[in-house]
């Protein structure tokens, strides 16, 4: 089913995917950096949720998929205003018992952060290769295939043939990424590949120190989006724990 909302005059678009059942729990799904709604990680997830009568709401970002908005006007913290207006259309439907949260790369730092600001209203979270380095690699002026000065950040980077804004990189340099995270007190769930070429497993394992009520788990050989073999081990890991 498809989904809108809107979110100061833009209009974000998802897909939610309901059991036929009379009341459910349900899963906010948010994906990385330039990512969709539609990749294969994500709606897989959603579809075995199904499977286990959870709903899933997933959603494109601002700048990104089918919603308004141009990618170069993307940051972190107008994410986290996307996953706020997703959240509160999660909790005003009428059968939902509880909202689990879940992100891959970008999207877990997002999703970390909104349930540190929101930790009454998220049951469980989980984190897959949450891109918590973003914030490190900003600071050295590093963005996958970009190089740019940190201390004086061009209009527009170039990040492999996308333009991203400079006012995303001035804003990661600043976020209080695991200060905020460590606010909620909730079970947490943090996966990722010991192969990960784009956020190293040190983005985890911070994680997994700075929130209280955590399981880490490190899957040898995957890379960040858990290509086969390693795949079903890591959607595996995610549905059960929800």
């Amino acid at each position: 089913m498809d989904i809108e909302i809107k979110r100061d005059n833009l209009v974000l678009r998802g897909t939610m995917e309901k059991p036929e059942q009379e009341s459910y729990d349900l899963a906010l799904i948010f994906h990385g950096f330039t990512g969709n709604r539609n990749e294969a990680l994500l709606s897989t997830i959603a579809n075995r949720l199904l499977e286990k009568g959870i709903a899933s709401l997933r959603f494109d970002f601002n700048g990104h998929g089918s919603s308004d908005g141009l990618l170069k006007d993307m940051t972190v913290l107008n994410e986290i205003a996307d996953a706020k207006a997703i959240l509160d259309y999660g909790r005003a439907l009428p059968n939902v018992r509880n909202i689990f949260v879940l992100g891959h790369s970008q999207g877990g730092v997002v999703a970390s952060m909104l349930a540190g600001y929101y930790p009454e209203y998220i049951e469980k979270l989980v984190l897959m290769a949450p891109a918590a380095t973003l914030k490190d690699d900003a600071m050295k002026g590093e963005c996958m295939d970009a190089r740019y000065d940190p201390n004086h950040v061009p209009d527009v980077v170039n990040v492999m043939g996308k333009p991203i804004g400079g006012f995303y990189f001035r804003v990661a340099q600043f976020l209080p990424i695991y200060e905020v995270a460590a606010n909620y007190p909730g079970p947490v769930c943090l996966i990722h590949g010991e192969g990960d070429k784009v956020v190293d497993q040190q983005a985890s394992i911070r994680y997994y120190r700075t929130c209280q009520n955590s399981q880490l788990h490190l899957i040898n050989g995957a890379d960040h989006m858990f290509s086969s073999p390693h795949f079903d081990e890591a959607v595996s890991l995610a549905v059960d724990f929800l």
